[in-house]
């Protein structure tokens, strides 16, 4: 389990050589033992990066990421992987039963953890309504399923997969607004209890986070729960207003 959460600490990073100008820099922001972090920002701020450099699909060029204290460079790469959960914009989906896709998420699991994870992530309301319910084959991709069902099957493989940091990353920004309220039901049921680190461009999305970070332009401008930054009536406040127009906080 998390004991203390992860720490960025003054990260430094550019995709391309440092002289030509950081994607993120000296980037700081704590991450608590079963706190939910929102990270913020428009398109191209940086967000997902801070999931590629957590990950180490990249390494930092400056500063340190911890997980519990540890430098994440000392940590095996499939042992940190492997203590991660990861639901992303576009879901993979496998020719293969719902059950099967489901799987994925811990290969060993039983048929009735399975259904457990399905009717936390609200799988269960669709499949258990199909003529072959989870036994339903599924095309490459998906395309048998709307694409709120499939993110709702990434959902259920995150459950299954019980890690011990979630992070969601731009999990429902091709969803509709209608469809997006099912999504984040079964957000809020993964995250429960969870460290969790919520990358998104909709404020629907972290609202409700312990803690919200706000990048722009490769850096931390803000910090705070949502309140407080309205009450800044900076970047935040800039992005509420855009997003929700006319309608009361």
């Amino acid at each position: 389990p998390i004991k203390e959460g992860v720490v960025f600490d003054d990260v430094c990073f550019s995709y391309a050589q440092p002289a030509n100008g950081y994607t993120l820099e000296h980037i700081s922001f704590h991450l608590k033992k079963g706190q939910v972090l929102g990270v913020i920002g428009a398109t191209g701020s940086g967000k997902t990066t801070v999931v590629n450099l957590l990950t180490r699909f990249y390494d930092i060029d400056g500063g340190v990421i911890t997980l519990d204290g540890q430098d994440i460079r000392n940590i095996p790469v499939n042992k940190l992987r492997g203590s991660i959960g990861i639901v992303l914009q576009d879901t993979v989906i496998f020719s293969d039963t719902i059950a099967q896709n489901i799987r994925y998420g811990r290969i060993g699991a039983t048929d009735d953890e399975i259904v457990e994870a399905a009717k936390i992530a609200r799988v269960d309301d669709f499949a258990s309504k199909l003529s072959d319910g989870y036994n339903t084959m599924l095309t490459e991709g998906g395309s048998n399923l709307s694409q709120g069902q499939r993110q709702l099957i990434s959902i259920a493989r995150a459950v299954l997969a019980d890690p011990k940091i979630l992070i969601l990353d731009e999990a429902t920004s091709s969803i509709d607004t209608r469809t997006e309220m099912h999504i984040q039901e079964a957000m809020v049921a993964l995250m429960k209890g969870r460290t969790s680190l919520i990358i998104a461009h909709r404020l629907s999305t972290i609202r409700d986070a312990d803690k919200i970070v706000v990048i722009s332009g490769g850096k931390v401008v803000e910090a705070g729960d949502h309140d407080e930054l309205l009450a800044q009536k900076g970047e935040y406040y800039k992005l509420y207003q855009s997003q929700f127009a006319g309608i009361a906080t």
